[in-house]
């Protein structure tokens, strides 16, 4: 790590972001917690363009989490549309319902009671403490990851898990003052998201580049274990939601044989319903047809 972390990297990166942060819903000073709760469940692997719309009406129709939670889960799917991995629409139905049960309808504050929630992780919890209450808390996502593995390991990319060096990292750099803690937690993210990039990074663009340790190493590229590369044509995902648009646009029950037109593979979609059903965003309705919880 540099000898003074907080000269070359925090107050730089500090500067860049209040010049060049996105206008985002979640990040104006009228947001309420539940508003950054929902964006950080949509954002999950869904590019910010996406999810704005949708996160726009969520707020729209369930302003608070106990309109969400007076829903049925189905709705929450539903209302989800095309953001892809459904499943967070049902965790957040769970976590509104838990958040009204167990929080008088209030986005809790500290780390431990967020960690609590239903589909709430560690970054989840921390980036809402942070982010919704101006917490003083070490929030890593990949974006971060990334920042810190290039500025000051030196590595283009971090371990495919978050390890104890980088919390260790995280926390080293944290300014003590919390309300600039979550500012630097943001900032560094954004950073990561609009110049240093996974790929083809603007590094020109970068306020810190003097002072980045890839750049100073030459920026020798990745040499640990081959990336994932996320496949979708002709996966049993795109046949999930093959099946689940057609449920979600469904006003009621749907038919067998309705769900048998949207894929002409007849073991993979069978396999695919069957995964939706155990995941509980379908149910099979007495009757025998098919419908969103």
């Amino acid at each position: 790590m540099t000898p003074d972390p907080a000269a070359s990297l925090v107050e730089p990166i500090l500067r860049w972001y209040d010049e060049h942060a996105r206008d985002l819903p979640w990040r104006r000073p009228e947001a309420s917690a539940w508003s950054v709760l929902v964006s950080e469940f949509m954002l999950q692997q869904t590019p910010v363009v996406r999810v704005l719309p949708v996160h726009k009406a969520w707020l729209q129709r369930w302003p608070t989490p106990a309109d969400l939670a007076a829903e049925a889960p189905g709705e929450a799917v539903r209302a989800w549309g095309r953001l892809g991995y459904p499943r967070r629409a049902l965790r957040l139905h769970a976590a509104a319902t838990a958040i009204s049960e167990q929080h008088d309808g209030q986005v809790p504050a500290s780390y431990d009671e967020l960690l609590a929630l239903p589909g709430v992780g560690d970054y989840t919890a921390a980036a809402v403490a942070a982010f919704a209450h101006g917490r003083r808390q070490v929030v890593l996502d990949t974006n971060v990851r990334r920042v810190l593995a290039r500025t000051v390991t030196g590595v283009e990319f971090p371990p495919r898990s978050v390890t104890r060096a980088e919390r260790d990292l995280g926390a080293a750099l944290l300014p003590a003052d919390p309300p600039t803690a979550a500012t630097w937690s943001v900032a560094v993210m954004e950073l990561g998201a609009l110049v240093c990039t996974a790929d083809r990074p603007r590094c020109e663009a970068c306020p810190v580049r003097a002072a980045c340790a890839w750049q100073q190493a030459g920026a020798p590229p990745y040499d640990g274990p081959p990336r994932p590369v996320q496949a979708w044509a002709g996966t049993d995902r795109q046949c999930r939601g093959r099946l689940m648009a057609v449920l979600r646009d469904a006003p009621g029950e749907v038919t067998q044989a309705q769900l048998d037109a949207t894929w002409d593979v007849p073991a993979q979609r069978e396999r695919a319903l069957a995964s939706l059903l155990a995941d509980g965003l379908v149910v099979r309705t007495p009757s025998g047809r098919y419908a969103l919880p």
